[in-house]
This record gives C-alpha cells, sequence and structure tokens, in this order.
C-alpha cells in the first residue's frame, strides 16, 4: 500500500465520492442503507438529522503519521487523543490534519464529510473499539446531507482498519 505523502500533488481523478462508495459497496454486495438528511457539520448534529444513536454513528479525522495521511475513525462524541496514537504507532510524529492538507485528496466530496473507507485512497484506517462492538456503523457518505448505515462486520471486512483504543 502507497499511503498519500504530504507535499506530493495527487493525481488521480475521481468521480462523485458518494458514487464511487456505493459502487464499491453494490461490486462486494455489502447491503447498506442510504439516509438523506437536513444539512448538518458536525458528526452529532448529523446523527440527530439522521435519527442515528451517536454511538454508531463514526467520524472520520483526518491525521497524520509519520508525514502520511491516515483515517481515525471514531464514534461522532468522542475525541482523538493523539498520545494514545503515538502509542499505538510507535511514533512521535502524529498530529491532526488540516483541511488544505487532505482536501485534495477528495476533491468529489464535501469538507469534513469523507467516509472512512481509507483502503479506497491508499490510506491506513484506525478504528474505535467503540465503534466495533456495535452491529451497525453510519458515517457520512461524502456530502453533509447523505450518509449510509452498514453492518459493521462488513464494514470491517472490507476495510481492515486497525481496532485500537485512541479515544476520550
Amino acid at each position: 500500500m502507497h499511503a498519500p505523502r504530504l507535499g506530493r500533488t495527487h493525481r488521480k481523478a475521481f468521480p462523485m465520492l458518494a458514487q464511487k462508495l456505493k459502487d464499491f459497496l453494490d461490486q462486494k454486495k455489502v447491503k447498506y442503507v442510504t439516509i438523506a438528511h437536513s444539512p448538518a457539520f458536525t458528526t452529532q448534529e448529523v446523527a440527530q438529522s439522521a435519527h442515528v444513536p451517536g454511538r454508531v454513528m463514526a467520524k472520520t479525522v483526518m491525521v497524520i503519521i509519520d508525514d502520511v495521511l491516515a483515517m481515525a475513525v471514531l464514534p461522532a462524541n468522542h475525541r482523538v487523543m493523539l498520545d494514545d496514537l503515538r502509542d499505538i504507532t510507535g511514533t512521535e510524529d502524529v498530529r491532526l490534519a488540516r483541511e488544505d492538507e487532505f482536501k485534495s485528496f477528495f476533491p468529489d466530496c464535501e469538507a469534513g464529510a469523507m467516509p472512512p473507507f481509507g483502503n479506497l485512497y491508499d490510506m491506513s484506517v484506525y478504528v474505535s473499539p467503540l465503534l466495533a462492538e456495535e452491529t451497525e456503523i453510519a458515517f457520512n457518505a461524502g456530502s453533509h446531507t447523505e450518509i449510509i448505515k452498514m453492518l459493521y462486520r462488513d464494514f470491517e471486512r472490507l476495510v481492515s482498519p486497525r481496532v485500537a483504543n485512541f479515544t476520550t
């Protein structure tokens, strides 16, 4: 896997992210539900607007680990603990990514609405065990008005995230 490195130009052009994700899920014959909701910008607002429990609503936080973009996926009402990610990854070089550092990797995705499918973008994915304990997972589908809900076990099978405790 060649994870995107900072400072390099991202040359791939993606179709609409939501459609790319839906096509991927359809190709893998995964059952999922698409839920349209009124515009919401924080993950907790999205969960409320879409009537999804906050414990299954995942937010994707972009982090940089040794100059490489990665995704930290956690419940809507939790925060990333960078010290825990440093311990997990064995490096001191871990920080939150700024929007201008990652938005070009998701050109057809609204800022802050990236789905947690790092495997589609050659990015590592770290997921909170709090989500891994749930039957379902819900997440932004590339916009601030649409989410996808699916079985967590299907998400895990498709993404192969590293389950690790890095949240408050």
